[in-house]
């Protein structure tokens, strides 16, 4: 399933956020383009684009403190250059703006804007960044745990938007969500984001458990995935514990409705 809108909420702020980390993702996907070639978009690779991705890629065998690698062996093509310009732990931080291809990006974009709007309108624009950051750098840990020997480098800001899902699944579980299916047919359908997100989550546990016993140079990272999921679930639970709310939204909670500079449902303002 993909997210096509949010057909629920009204927002009160404008999501100048969630629009900077787009433009940011999209600047470095083209520049990964243009060292990639064509074939980059479908997958393909080349030692331009594999070096920089182990340039820039969260290595996890490099973390914590561990000597970086310099060089990386291609064969008959001799050795490539891949000495990072910053602390291992910096890595961590741009990692998260680097894509594989274009499925890869686009994905990771429309759940971005379908669900970081709204939790950007909810927590305001600098309490989104720092948990958007967080739950990305909670969600490559959750992968190093796991893969502490890895020398593969882990891209993408899958761990984050995860962050983002899991606690949108937290705050606005009822909202309906319209999502583009394709299986046997291709439509549109509108379902409640508890099912949306859900389904997200089942998903990458089966994946998960498919791939257990395999080698850690599986494409996917699936513990980062889960682990960006639960941070961001938990650190909204938390959130709502501390202010007072329960845990779980009431499923006749109103839905926030923009008038002027405050939220309203029927005449009645919102906190």
């Amino acid at each position: 399933m993909i997210p096509l809108s949010d057909g629920t909420l009204y927002f009160r702020s404008r999501p100048t956020v969630t629009v900077a980390l787009l433009a940011l993702n999209g600047l470095v996907f083209l520049y990964s383009l243009t060292v990639g070639g064509f074939s980059f978009l479908f997958g393909g690779s080349n030692p331009a684009i594999v070096g920089f991705f182990y340039t820039w890629g969260f290595i996890p065998a490099e973390f914590p403190g561990r000597q970086p690698f310099e060089t990386l062996g291609l064969g008959l093509l001799g050795a490539l250059d891949i000495t990072t310009p910053v602390p291992t732990w910096g890595t961590i931080f741009s990692a998260m703006f680097m894509h594989s291809g274009i499925l890869h990006f686009a994905g990771n974009m429309a759940f971005l804007w379908v669900f970081g709007r709204a939790l950007e309108d909810r927590l305001g624009h600098v309490k989104y960044l720092g948990f958007y950051l967080v739950t990305g750098v909670l969600a490559t840990l959750a992968h190093w745990f796991f893969f502490q020997g890895s020398q593969t480098p882990l891209i993408g800001a899958s761990g984050a938007i995860s962050g983002i899902l899991g606690a949108y699944l937290f705050l606005f579980p009822y909202n309906r969500v319209r999502v583009l299916t394709m299986t046997f047919i291709i439509t549109v359908l509108q379902l409640n984001a508890v099912y949306v997100l859900g389904f997200y989550l089942l998903l990458q546990i089966i994946q998960l458990l498919f791939s257990l016993g395999m080698s850690d140079q599986v494409s996917v990272a699936l513990w980062a995935h889960i682990g960006g999921f639960v941070a961001g679930a938990a650190i909204i639970v938390l959130y709502r514990l501390a202010t007072g709310q329960r845990p779980w939204p009431s499923r006749h909670a109103p839905i926030p409705h923009r008038r002027g500079p405050t939220q309203y449902w029927r005449g009645r303002p919102l906190d």
